[in-house]
């Protein structure tokens, strides 16, 4: 690890820190302390809220004044550890506990598309890539038999062969499915 040295802002009032200033600190160790909390918790997402919070609670606690402590690198460290200790403690307790009173949820899209649409979808799905990329281009993407064509490298009269067998396979299965 290479040391860094911090420039320090003189002011022009006593009262005024001294020393690095918390955009100082953040901007050269915010990475390293990033690093350490994604060691500790394998995840850059709570990685970051855990560093996030250490800067938060250091500015709360000393009002961004980083002079009145004796080594605000370390301050830093221990809180981004801390926090790291809390992330884990939680997910530990979710993971034993599990609310079990949720009812199963769908997911967003499950819930925007009607039950027709997503059993059309579904079918969309099980088809080979090129049925269903040409069956997307051409009804979700509403191009045109050449325009696909030229997307996919195929000739038009393969696209029209190919967009007839998908959407033979995709009334079969929803005939299947009750659904036609």
């Amino acid at each position: 690890m290479t040391t860094s040295t911090v420039t320090t802002t003189s002011w022009a009032k006593d009262d005024e820190p001294s020393g690095p200033t918390l955009a100082d600190l953040y901007a050269l160790h915010r990475l390293s302390l990033t690093r350490l909390a994604t060691a500790l918790l394998g995840d850059q997402g709570n990685a970051e809220d855990a560093v996030q919070d250490a800067f938060v609670r250091l500015w709360h606690s000393h009002r961004g004044r980083t002079d009145m402590l004796d080594n605000p690198l370390s301050y830093l460290r221990t809180a981004v550890v801390n926090n790291a200790r809390s992330i884990m403690r939680r997910h530990k307790t979710a993971r034993e506990h599990p609310p079990f009173f949720l009812p199963p949820a769908e997911s967003a899209e499950e819930e925007a598309l009607p039950r027709v649409h997503r059993e059309v979808l579904e079918a969309v799905k099980q088809l080979p890539e090129r049925q269903r990329e040409v069956l997307v281009l051409r009804y979700w993407a509403d191009m045109s038999e050449a325009d696909i064509a030229a997307t996919t490298g195929i000739s038009r009269g393969t696209v029209k062969s190919t967009s007839s067998r998908g959407l033979r396979s995709v009334a079969r299965t929803l005939r299947e499915r009750g659904q036609l």
